[in-house]
């Protein structure tokens, strides 16, 4: 679904990337059990070092969006390996009215048009794939999520970039991270633009993150 997005970061920065589906996405496993409220946790703090060990990836600049930018903030502020910096784009920290708002209309959506068939080129389990998310954001119990605890141990560099249309959430969760984080932090609001920054205005997105990588690739990783 990201097209040609990566590639074109790669092609802009000259550093080589790993892209991959997260558990339950694209052609990964299939989910086995609903997400718990710590299913982000546990793909920052198990998932993600396992994967960076397993292929030998060491102090990489990590670059996720929604949820993954999620994962990203939370792998960066637990200390659990040497980094050089973060691009979160559309992050969430906690939860918003507005976001629990447009996920239940992404129910709606889902059950009601052709969303699921859209998707399902993608997904080998769309089914699967929606609920996992949709569901345990609209569980009561992760009106309590939050994940501002783990900022301030964030001391590598950050690039946060959010769509001003952003129907998934504020600004307020680009001003809580930029506040909280030890470390150095850019914020970039995109005018014309959702919760799809690389979709919506890809060539500011790029430029940005290659600015960013370009300022960051000589420094040492924390």
């Amino acid at each position: 679904m990201w097209k040609n997005f990566p590639a074109d970061v790669v092609a802009a920065t000259g550093c080589p990337a790993l892209v991959y589906s997260r558990y339950g996405y694209g052609k990964s496993d299939k989910l086995t059990q609903a997400h718990g409220v710590d299913y982000m946790h546990r793909e920052a703090l198990e998932v993600l070092p396992e994967v960076l060990d397993q292929l030998g990836i060491e102090a990489p600049i990590l670059i996720g969006h929604s949820d993954g930018a999620s994962i990203a903030l939370i792998h960066a502020g637990s200390g659990r390996g040497p980094l050089r910096g973060v691009v979160a784009m559309a992050p969430h920290v906690f939860v918003e009215d507005i976001t629990v708002r447009s996920i239940a209309e992404a129910r709606t959506t889902f059950e009601n048009t052709d969303l699921a068939a859209r998707l399902g080129r993608y997904h080998n389990d769309v089914v699967s794939t929606f609920r996992g998310w949709n569901d345990i954001w609209l569980h009561p119990e992760f009106r309590d999520w939050n994940i501002e605890q783990h900022l301030g141990g964030i001391a590598v560099p950050v690039l946060l970039i959010q769509g001003k249309d952003d129907q998934y959430g504020t600004r307020a969760q680009v001003e809580a991270i930029a506040r909280q984080v030890s470390g150095p932090s850019q914020t970039l609001m995109l005018s014309k633009c959702g919760h799809l920054p690389h979709v919506d205005q890809r060539d500011s997105a790029i430029e940005a993150i290659r600015n960013f990588v370009s300022g960051i690739k000589g420094q040492e990783p924390t």
